[in-house]
């Protein structure tokens, strides 16, 4: 049954490119219907959470209200530079109808507005400390993630991505957090993407490797990538080897990088989906800006591509999909103590499709054609970039459930719900 949530697509008051933070220094705290004052937690009596960084956001809202459907009560941490904070409305309607259909108690949903690399993110794990409640594991999505805006502003990717981790790991060392799930991307494979196979998470290891091979000749696997692409790809790839550098110096720590493809979709109920306070850079949400008519065509980036089209070559997971495979990584890191302190997982179907396919998928769905036009490539793009799947499914027990037709039906359907349904 469709909910009436406030629509808030066009209450951006940032320039289209800005990734400043809104306001680092605020702070405020949800717990159910309760407000509270900034500087008060209630006692928890030894509640857990886990905590999203980066929460309201496409990937993170989705992944939040995965968690709390799971059962884990959930702290969200984001400065809302890419996101509004009437995403917790959706995440919180549909999490409270899953419980009650299934049953179950809502877990405990909290919010801090604050830039994840703020002094007041320093103190907030002793205040939940001091509210005898506990955080248990972080999923960090506060990274920056245009691959064409990391070309112009590169500082500004290095100085988010990298030293607000760095800051980051400082701190949970500090607070002896150990379980951590990192947003990764399949950029850190580089040119390795276009050698036309599915990428293996061995085809980028952070330390040399030995290995038996198919003839059973033991053979050298050298660490690093190359040909990487774009500051973003870079930022990605450095902020893994830190982790990677973390996890060897203290094998105590449950380091998870999650490599992902190329997400799409949403909530199938559409009151739950990719709305940035940016620019729009994926292809659907720059497919949806065309359909809404807030952009006269669609380009398509690349045309003479060796594929079978023409047209880029993708991996596209549905959101949802996606979501559930961090709650796997989280899980699974919890339950094997004896596993590798770093393991790095692809997050995709296995199937590649282009990206004219896709624009059939959502023609398909919407019954409407699609404006389109051929664009010269983009800088840092790659032909193809395809996961091969099999670590997640053997070791997560995770594997994607929806196809692309599901991913654009989805979307279509949020189109179609009316811009005045969301308060």
């Amino acid at each position: 049954m469709p909910h009436s949530i406030r629509s808030v697509a066009s209450s951006a008051s940032l320039s289209p490119e800005s990734t400043a933070p809104s306001s680092p220094n605020s702070s405020q705290i949800l717990d159910d219907s309760l407000s509270l004052a900034n500087d008060v937690l209630p006692a928890d009596d030894g509640k857990h959470y886990v905590m999203v960084l980066g929460g309201l956001g496409y990937i993170g809202s989705h992944t939040t209200l995965e968690l709390l459907k799971d059962g884990y009560n959930v702290v969200v941490v984001d400065d809302l530079s890419n996101c509004f904070e009437e995403v917790l409305n959706p995440i919180r309607i549909l999490a409270e109808d899953y419980c009650r259909e299934q049953g179950l108690i809502m877990p405990t949903l909290r919010f801090h507005k604050m830039d994840y690399r703020s002094e007041q993110m320093r103190q907030l794990f002793p205040r939940y400390a001091a509210a005898r409640s506990c955080i248990t594991g972080v999923i960090h999505f506060a990274a920056f993630k245009s691959v064409a805006e990391s070309i112009e502003r590169p500082l500004a990717y290095y100085q988010n991505n990298i030293c607000g981790l760095v800051d980051l790991l400082v701190t949970l060392q500090e607070n002896g957090i150990k379980n951590f799930v990192f947003s990764s991307s399949a950029t850190v494979y580089g040119a390795k993407a276009n050698e036309g196979k599915p990428l293996r998470e061995d085809d980028l290891v952070h330390f040399d490797e030995t290995y038996i091979d198919e003839m059973g000749q033991e053979c050298l696997r050298i660490n690093g990538s190359k040909g990487l692409t774009c500051p973003y790809g870079r930022s990605k790839y450095f902020a893994e080897a830190i982790l990677a550098d973390l996890a060897k110096a203290d094998p105590s720590m449950r380091i998870t990088a999650l490599r992902y493809f190329n997400p799409v979709g949403c909530h199938p109920s559409g009151i739950l989906r990719e709305d940035p306070r940016q620019k729009p850079t994926n292809l659907f949400p720059v497919i949806a800006s065309v359909m809404k008519g807030k952009k006269p065509q669609l380009e398509v980036f690349g045309s003479d591509w060796e594929t079978r089209d023409g047209t880029a070559i993708r991996d596209f997971i549905h959101v949802m999909d996606l979501a559930q495979g961090h709650v796997a990584a989280l899980a699974a890191a919890k339950a094997n103590p004896s596993r590798d302190s770093f393991r790095a997982y692809n997050l995709g179907t296995g199937n590649g499709m282009t990206v004219a396919e896709v624009i059939s998928s959502f023609e398909k769905a919407s019954m409407q054609k699609v404006p389109a036009v051929l664009a010269p490539r983009r800088a840092g793009d790659v032909g193809a970039c395809v996961a091969a799947t099999q670590r997640a499914e053997t070791e997560l027990g995770w594997t994607t459930a929806k196809g692309v037709d599901e991913c654009a039906r989805d979307t279509w359907n949020a189109l179609n719900m009316p811009e005045d349904c969301l308060a």
